[in-house]
């Protein structure tokens, strides 16, 4: 076993080397600092390196097709957009208001148009008078519009692009204007795509303002809630193909209150009532991590991070979840463990056969390159790489609990080495992002869009893990594949 080790970290270090070789120098020694192979650290067992040594968050290289987005995805697309009963203006040229629309998946109760706005697009539709005049007064227009047109919204968020940090529209001044003009929050968020090297600051940026704009001012009021021994907060999960509820499920099924999930299926309520609750559970670190820090920090609420993805980690979640609440939680936690135990086994039983030691690439954003390993793992299935669009070093770090010696590890990877990766290790499934999908299948190799579940899921939880065994089996198992050769394969 260990000789077959060491051959995978000789041959993905030497793929590294051929992918990187066709780059000039320059591009080559920064993209070198972006990749590597995970390998033990003999001073801290347990503990691999190239993870957290991989350099990342830093900009991408000029002319190397990236695939990350920017700073307003980060803030609409993921952390506001979500929050169902508010309206969120996209400030600026209808481009990236379209690109905004309805595209996660973000599953959510209620009546669209009525008391829910999720899959509503608002824009101010800048147009060239826009730029040269400013876009201020017609930022207010929208404000009183929408408010007539949609009376029962609890809020309106304020989601700048590019243009506006440009020339300088004064969104702030505009939110406090109308917030006192009708009465309810009105949260402006400078989250220009030019902002930062990716997605990421959107949500550091969209963290910051849920902080000053809606817990802090809320937790100021008179009137707060009163908080319960085991109440709790689901952070971080957006509720993509129903994930959230699932999770929801388990946690009140051990005995545990959910007072708000935000912000997939939330409500500005929920938010603003955050710093009550006992434990604040973050599902993804990377997208919500500020805001927990913040409410440990002034409010005094913990937080931990817990992964639903697959039985192992979902029965390790349960129970660290558990240790921080009495005997009476533990014990139901280690019910509802025993309880789902046969539906796991029903799982592994129909999908393990199918699917043992069938390999996988990741490339995703957020939690998912980590966080699904073990769901892999628990059916059989070996991890060949992984990497983020837009993860920090911290992120690398818990990539080390989670993969084995010799994978692959990419960071920010391009449009050809990502190709180039696959070409070489020819993995049985690919999981990754809509823009990666078609290149991928067309190389005659199976596929899953792991950023919304290729319109599956849910994926989290006892239920969510059949049916993402289900989905894994239906890609790699199609008899699709063996009916074409690749372009490479066929005779001239």
């Amino acid at each position: 076993m260990a000789k077959d080790i060491n051959s995978t970290v000789e041959q993905h270090e030497q793929l590294i080397e051929e992918v990187l070789a066709a780059y000039p120098e320059k591009a080559r020694k920064k993209r070198a600092k972006h990749l590597g192979v995970a390998q033990p650290v003999a001073e801290e067992p347990g503990i691999l390196s190239k993870c957290d040594t991989v350099k990342s968050n830093i900009k991408s290289v000029p002319g190397v097709m990236t695939i990350r987005g920017c700073s307003y995805a980060g803030s609409k697309g993921v952390v506001w957009g979500p929050v169902k009963d508010m309206l969120h203006i996209s400030h600026g040229p209808v481009g990236c208001g379209h690109y905004s629309w309805s595209q996660r998946r973000n599953y959510y109760t209620g009546t669209t148009g009525v008391d829910s706005f999720v899959t509503m697009q608002v824009t101010t539709d800048f147009q060239e008078n826009d730029i040269v005049f400013g876009g201020d007064k017609k930022l207010e227009k929208a404000i009183d519009e929408l408010n007539t047109l949609f009376p029962l919204n609890n809020g309106i968020s304020i989601q700048s692009e590019c243009p506006i940090g440009l020339i300088g529209d004064d969104i702030e001044a505009v939110s406090r204007k109308k917030k006192k003009d009708i009465g309810k929050t009105i949260v402006p968020v400078r989250c220009e795509g030019f902002r930062g090297v990716s997605q990421s600051l959107g949500h550091h940026i969209a963290n910051d303002t849920l902080r000053d704009w809606v817990i802090d001012p809320a937790m100021q009021a008179e009137t707060r809630r009163e908080a319960g021994p085991y109440d709790v907060n689901v952070i971080g999960d957006y509720n993509i193909g129903g994930d959230a509820w699932s999770s929801r499920i388990l946690l009140e099924e051990i005995g545990l209150n959910v007072i708000g999930n935000w912000s997939g299926d939330a409500t500005l309520a929920e938010i603003e009532a955050a710093p009550t609750a006992k434990l604040n559970l973050i599902h993804c670190y990377r997208s919500m991590s500020y805001i927990c820090r913040h409410m440990e920090e002034k409010y005094g609420v913990q937080w931990m991070e817990y992964n639903f993805f697959g039985p192992s980690q979902i029965a390790l979640s349960l129970r660290a979840i558990a240790a921080k609440f009495d005997e009476t939680i533990q014990a139901r936690a280690e019910a509802v463990i025993a309880k789902y135990q046969p539906l796991v086994d029903a799982v592994n039983a129909k999908y393990r056969p199918r699917l043992e030691g069938k390999t996988v690439m990741l490339y995703v954003g957020g939690l998912r390159p980590r966080h699904v390993v073990d769901a892999y793992h628990d059916l059989g299935m070996v991890i060949a790489g992984t990497g983020y669009e837009f993860a920090h070093a911290d992120d690398y770090k818990r990539t080390g609990h989670y993969i084995k010696e010799g994978t692959l590890i990419y960071d920010d990877v391009s449009g050809y080495e990502l190709e180039k990766f696959i070409e070489r290790i020819r993995p049985d499934l690919v999981g990754s992002g809509i823009k990666e999908k078609y290149p991928v299948q067309k190389m005659g190799i199976p596929f899953r869009q792991m950023h919304s579940w290729d319109y599956s899921g849910p994926y989290h939880g006892y239920d969510g893990y059949a049916i993402f065994a289900r989905d894994m089996d239906l890609a790699i198992n199609n008899p699709v594949w063996g009916l074409f050769d690749a372009p490479w394969k066929k005779s001239a």
